[in-house]
């Protein structure tokens, strides 16, 4: 007979922006609050501006993050400079708070390097997006190993979608992690869907949560849609590890309100009653009205806000247009730390070929 494993799960507000309990005492800096919000609806417009580029044959495929800005934003807010972020694909919110820029985002989907060449040295040693299924799990106990071996207090926090739970690659690291109780933050965004499958199909565990338990460490349960719960929960996350207390799985429960991504139609497989349920519980409306309630954000705010970081938004696609063709040779440079041979050979070649094609050097 199967037993429910019993699970912190952390919820502080209601959908409609109501206060369920007491509050931690951080909560009670509406700066900060102001701050938090601030990004939510900057990564919310920026995500819109984003599929309207690919909509419009300017990047390529995207993946949006509509409906789950407040877990991404938490993240990007508690880490410090020093700790290392291994993202998935649907981690526009955390890059924009590490310091990633918005044309930088732009440039990885439209296939440009130099969209994970990060400008800002705050980011560096942060890893570009992954694609591949929960690969970056893995990647991310190796960052951490190397923290616990050099006695480092830093974190490697990772990322992926409920889907990606049910990869080999996924539980591999939490055994690892586990085994070996490294400074690593699992973040699962459990936005119910993998691609065109549902939840309660890809895995028949009551939670994604307790596969940290198997692991050897501890693993719970957040409302996603709630920042004030993601925020603290991270930050308990983030210390905990960094404190030499081993490993955490923080399954935070949203909704993707969009598709997968731009090349995927969710209204294909998706209930619309499910889909306007959702949008009843988004983190953004519930933020903001928790705000108004407190008596610190009304519509002249909003509206003010929103002007600012359409701005922002527009700037960043004039730097995107502006930043012209990569290299040729940029398909190729990052393959391998370094080049055998054959492949220097093969770049030459190549190169050769494109300055038959453009009359140029190839090497410009």
């Amino acid at each position: 007979m199967l037993h429910k494993v019993e699970l912190p799960y952390t919820r502080f507000l209601s959908p409609d922006g109501q206060l369920l309990g007491n509050l931690p005492s951080w909560a009670d800096d509406f700066n900060l609050l102001t701050r938090l919000y601030r990004q939510m609806v900057l990564t919310r417009l920026f995500d819109q501006k984003a599929v309207a580029l690919q909509r419009t044959g300017r990047i390529g495929t995207y993946a949006p993050t509509l409906g789950q800005e407040a877990i991404g934003v938490a993240i990007g807010s508690l880490m410090h400079a020093e700790d290392v972020l291994i993202p998935y694909y649907r981690d526009t919110a955390v890059q924009l708070m590490r310091g990633v820029r918005m044309e930088e985002i732009l440039l990885y989907w439209g296939g440009d390097e130099r969209g994970s060449d990060f400008a800002d040295p705050a980011v560096a040693e942060d890893f570009p997006i992954c694609v591949p299924i929960a690969t970056q799990a893995l990647h991310a106990c190796g960052v951490a190993s190397a923290f616990k071996i050099r006695g480092e207090h830093r974190v490697a926090v990772t990322t992926c979608g409920d889907g990606g739970t049910s990869k080999g690659d996924f539980l591999e690291a939490l055994n690892v992690a586990g085994a070996w109780q490294l400074p690593v933050v699992f973040v699962v965004n459990n936005n119910q869907w993998a691609i065109s499958v549902p939840r309660r199909i890809q895995c028949g565990a009551p939670t994604l949560a307790q596969k940290a338990i198997g692991a050897g460490f501890h693993g719970e349960q957040v409302d996603g849609n709630d920042m004030l719960a993601v925020y603290d929960r991270v930050q308990a996350a983030l210390e905990r590890a960094r404190h030499g207390k081993g490993p955490v799985l923080l399954e935070c429960l949203s909704y993707r309100l969009g598709d997968h991504t731009t090349a995927d139609d969710a209204t294909r497989y998706r209930p619309a009653e499910e889909v306007k349920q959702a949008w009843l519980e988004e983190p953004i409306k519930r933020l903001q009205r928790f705000m108004a309630g407190q008596g610190v954000w009304d519509e002249s705010r909003e509206q003010a806000l929103i002007s600012e970081c359409q701005g922002l938004v527009q700037q960043a696609v004039d730097n995107f247009d502006a930043a012209g063709m990569q290299a040729p040779e940029s398909v190729i440079d990052y393959v391998y730390a370094q080049w055998p041979h054959a492949l220097a050979e093969q770049r030459e070649e190549f190169l050769e070929r494109v300055a038959r094609r453009t009359g140029g050097s190839g090497h410009e």
